[in-house]
């Protein structure tokens, strides 16, 4: 159901006309009058507050059209207001990666919230102070323990994927995910277990390092003339061949806590 069809149900169920109406609910007839001739796109919160209190709903069951029920909400004390709407709205038009990602920012702030009231609860004499300030940050995929600074390491491309928290800086800006490392060819600039920042491109300039396929096998090395090469002496160099592909530029490291 629709806006208009929500209220015409509702006039109908309490004998209203678009005139009865506005002389009970104090909005202006030709603000009732316009939406079935002009539509209610432009449809004001303070009107539908009206309506909300008129006909003693919540602002869910006017917002969103699956809602048939009146009483939806009501019996249960939940409600939801106009601007939770629009966030719900914004999800909704999010693919599953952006749904993922802001599931995740959510539990984590429920969490934070849940254990700071568990605290001012178990020490109510005791002020807790809440930083005002955070530094920006976003959130990018990170594939763990999928480039190797040894002897290879296969890629497999339904290994899981998790989400990590990065500074939102300019340095940043082309980075779209994470890969971790394993093994100790690029030592000492990558270590194992460092978490790569990576920018997706397929093609790197010889003596910038990046992370490169061969052979189905994923390596974190520096590109030569003709070949990968390992930081680490220890290590030998990998050949490159027609059939090598680069996945990506390593813009920086982070470390694991």
């Amino acid at each position: 159901m629709n806006f208009l069809e929500k209220l015409d149900f509702l006039m109908n169920k309490y004998d209203l006309n678009k005139r009865t109406l506005s002389l009970k609910s104090n909005i202006p007839y030709t603000t009732i009058d316009g939406w079935y001739k002009k539509g209610y796109e432009g449809l004001k919160l303070t009107t539908l507050r009206k309506l909300n209190d008129f006909f003693n709903t919540t602002l869910d069951y006017w917002i969103l059209d699956e809602i048939t029920d009146p009483n939806y909400g009501k019996t249960s004390g939940f409600k939801v207001d106009y601007s939770e709407m629009e966030h719900v709205k914004k999800y909704r038009s999010l693919d599953p990666y952006g749904q993922e990602t802001v599931s995740y920012i959510l539990n984590r702030e429920v969490k934070r919230v849940s254990e700071l009231t568990e605290l001012k609860e178990k020490l109510p004499n005791v002020l807790i102070e809440i930083p005002e300030n955070h530094d920006p940050v976003r959130y990018i995929s990170y594939h763990q323990r999928l480039a190797s600074a040894g002897n290879g390491q296969v890629v497999f491309e339904d290994m899981p994927v998790d989400r990590i928290e990065i500074p939102d800086i300019p340095k940043y800006k082309r980075v779209s995910y994470a890969i971790g490392v394993n093994g100790q060819s690029m030592e000492p600039l990558y270590s194992d277990g460092d978490i790569l920042l990576i920018e997706p491109t397929c093609q790197v300039e010889i003596g910038e390092i990046g992370i490169f396929i061969v052979d189905g096998e994923a390596f974190v090395k520096k590109l030569g003339d003709g070949e990968l090469i390992s930081l680490n002496k220890g290590y030998p160099n990998i050949a490159w061949t027609e059939y090598s592909n680069c996945m990506g530029r390593v813009v920086d490291k982070l470390h694991h806590d």
